[in-house]
């Protein structure tokens, strides 16, 4: 259970209030049981003739607090039989009774009550930490990680912690209470019947917890597996076009039904051994009543003990109100370490290191943005070196356009300047200040980025173009909106910008997407702008359209551009040629032609004469 205490180590200081108040009415629940239990006595010595022992007034001076407790009972228990008779002194009694019932009732009740905040603050906390830290996590965690399994992480395990240890808390914190007053008052009663208690109930406890910790073996199993199905759900979702195109139905239909079946007998594996902690704790639990009942006894049979047959019955009632706390702790054990299961695979998540971190004393932004440096830069993939030893100077307000073949190296050129990976060796500058030595959201403040792939949000155009951006007005989002060519389909919509576009924009089309990301990116106004091959998935009319709202985006501001199509970057101030890793050449178009090399190739084959 130590990984159960370290969770809440974890996410319960914000709600101790909630806990201790939850602790103090299962004390008060657990003390009023007794009380409730005791009525039995004398209803079982006086009222049926079990005991003729008659009793005086004691007062507190004459004895210990049970002592004096105990026969002031019995004494005012006797002197209403005197008076009352015995039909209206069990008519008291059971009124009592009732009255002690509705106390330790609202008692219980009030100690559920308080533990409901705490249950689902831990869990909304820790879906926020979640969140919080997959958008705090850079790009390179994100490519060893399958989207459906943290989607599994996010929603499956999370809603298992939620129905397994949060579910289990108030059993936790309210038996154990149950438990510990009980035995105190079994102490009082036979410290020798208890202590044989004291041997027998571990070897129980041994028992279920040999089989709670299979349990939670499985279960880490079983998440697993239900993380391999939510990525299969994802991917299909995501490739139905292409699994239709291909004729896959009947290959991904097998594949997740196999991958469902491991799932199905992991699942049957968990809940068999879940189903098992209730009858083997009744099985032990009546065990150990049979065993307490022989021992118990066997000791007033044999008067070594100082217990009678009534104090024994009261006894027995008292363990017995043991077994039921102790089997649903057996049984919220149980839940609990396959919830534990699942905790793990969310730590894998929230203990993940994020490389890109701000620096302890971070410069000021330069006050001018001034040019590019990449300074001997390097980068692996694991150990496939991508970028070996690059220099490259962007100078202020100049456009670099990055070509070559797939492979060589140019989004990643690219992706290191916002940091969302680091280089490996080298350094690379804005300003003449070193990147590192920024705020991440500082430095990502002055970039603004357009990608093939134009990533739009299921919300309004409004709220598409503006994103990122605070306060902005009406009126710049719509003259945004006119610098990149979108303002005239957006109006033609049926709610103009408050019309939601669908999921990634499904409902618009590449070139309607696309400009729509250079408007965002037009109202951002960043100094530096990064264009990653954003004409290349378009038709040839959208491509115009598109072409002329990236132009004016890019007046006045410094551009990293990479292109597949090398029609659109003819006119850059540089153009770099790309080759494994490296730049092997770099100059104007009518240079570049002029050499004859690795450029005039790649425009030969795409038949773009030279001017």
């Amino acid at each position: 259970m130590k990984d159960f205490w370290s969770l809440l180590r974890r996410f319960v200081p914000p709600y101790k209030k909630y806990l201790l108040l939850n602790i103090v009415f299962n004390i008060l629940a657990a003390v009023l049981t007794l009380f409730s239990f005791a009525l039995i006595v004398p209803i079982l010595e006086m009222l049926f003739g079990i005991s003729e022992g008659h009793y005086a007034y004691m007062s507190m001076a004459d004895g210990s607090l049970k002592d004096v407790a105990v026969n002031n009972f019995y004494y005012y228990t006797q002197e209403s039989i005197l008076h009352l008779g015995q039909s209206k002194t069990l008519a008291l009694l059971a009124a009592a009774l009732v009255f002690m019932t509705g106390l330790k009732t609202g008692a219980t009740y009030l100690s559920a009550y308080f533990i409901i905040p705490l249950r689902s603050g831990i869990v909304r906390d820790i879906r926020n930490y979640l969140y919080d830290k997959i958008t705090r996590l850079p790009i390179s965690f994100f490519t060893t990680e399958r989207k459906g399994d943290i989607m599994a992480r996010m929603s499956g395990d999370v809603a298992e912690i939620e129905n397994s240890v949060m579910a289990s808390l108030d059993m936790m914190f309210k038996n154990p209470v149950m438990i510990v007053v009980c035995i105190a008052a079994m102490l009082m009663i036979s410290w020798q019947l208890t202590v044989f208690v004291f041997i027998l109930l571990p070897v129980a406890g041994l028992i279920m917890g040999n089989v709670g910790k299979k349990l939670k073996r499985k279960s880490l199993e079983g998440q697993t597996q239900w993380g391999v199905l939510m990525a299969n759900i994802e991917e299909t979702l995501g490739g139905l076009r292409i699994i239709k195109a291909f004729n896959a139905e009947e290959k991904v239909r097998r594949r997740f039904r196999a991958e469902n079946q491991v799932f199905y007998h992991l699942s049957n594996k968990v809940a068999r051994r879940q189903s098992l902690a209730h009858p083997m704790s009744e099985f032990l639990g009546t065990a150990a009543i049979a065993i307490v009942l022989w021992f118990g006894g066997s000791l007033i049979l044999s008067g070594y003990s100082s217990m009678n047959a009534a104090s024994f019955i009261y006894y027995m009632v008292i363990f017995y109100s043991i077994i039921n706390p102790a089997k649903e702790l057996s049984k919220a054990a149980y839940a609990i370490q396959k919830g534990l299961a699942s905790m793990q695979r969310i730590d894998v998540i929230l203990n993940a290191p994020n490389p890109i971190k701000d620096p302890a004393e971070p410069r000021l932004l330069p006050a001018e943005v001034g040019a590019i440096d990449y300074k001997g830069v390097s980068f692996s993939y694991g150990e496939r070196e991508v970028l070996h030893d690059v220099d490259l100077h962007v100078p202020a307000g100049a456009t670099v356009a990055l070509v070559g073949q797939s492979g060589s190296g140019k989004s990643t050129l690219a992706d290191l300047l916002p940091r969302f990976y680091d280089v490996a060796k080298g350094s690379i500058s804005v300003g003449g200040v070193d990147v590192r030595d920024l705020l991440v959201h500082d430095l990502r403040s002055l970039m603004g980025n357009v990608n093939q792939e134009a990533i739009l949000f299921n919300d309004s155009f409004y709220n598409n173009i503006t994103f990122g951006v605070e306060h902005a007005t009406m009126e710049q989002v719509e003259a945004a909106a006119r610098i990149a060519n979108a303002h005239d389909f957006i109006m033609e919509s049926e709610n103009g910008y408050d019309t939601m576009i669908g999921d990634r924009g499904c409902r618009l089309s590449g070139g309607q997407r696309q400009r729509l990301s250079i408007a965002r990116a037009i109202l951002k106004n960043p100094p530096i702008l990064i264009l990653d091959e954003a004409t290349s998935a378009l038709d040839t009319e959208s491509e115009v359209l598109v072409q002329q709202a990236l132009e004016r985006l890019m007046e006045n501001r410094t551009t990293i551009v990479i292109a597949h199509r090398l029609s659109t970057i003819r006119n850059a101030s540089m153009i770099c040629v790309m080759h494994e890793g490296e730049i092997v050449e770099r100059g104007t178009h009518d240079e570049l032609m002029a050499l004859g090399g690795y450029y005039r190739r790649l425009v030969e084959m795409q038949n773009v004469q030279p001017e």
